[in-house]
């Protein structure tokens, strides 16, 4: 069993910078890739950044420059550092991680948390 959860979520105003964290515990043999994904009610998830697990990142243009994420091979944890929000980054962010559950599994598997709100106000 894997679990992905998610912290660091809440309110605040626009300009404002939040952190949030997401660390995944279980049964895990090698996480690869991690991200951060985003959802507002009525609308697709859509990427908001994403961390290979040599450190490779990539970011939705609509963060770039705003967002920063890292992660913690070791600890399979992975952070994401949001400056300058807007209150269009107003949303559900989801942890995401692609990993292998043991030295046995053929294929990876990917994994979400359930979910941390972050709200900016205007």
């Amino acid at each position: 069993q894997v679990q992905l959860v998610e912290s660091g979520g809440g309110l605040v105003q626009a300009g404002g910078s939040l952190s949030l964290s997401c660390a995944a515990s279980g049964s895990i043999f090698r996480v690869y890739s991690m991200g951060w994904y985003r959802q507002a009610p009525g609308k697709q998830r859509e990427l908001v950044a994403t961390i290979t697990r040599a450190g490779s990142t990539n970011y939705a243009d609509s963060v770039k420059g705003r967002f920063t994420i890292a992660r913690d091979n070791a600890n399979n944890t992975v952070s994401l550092q949001m400056n300058s929000l807007k209150p269009e980054d107003t949303d559900v962010y989801y942890c995401n991680a692609d990993l292998f559950t043991s030295v046995l599994s053929r294929t990876s598997s990917i994994y979400w948390g359930k979910g941390t709100l972050v709200t900016v106000s205007s």
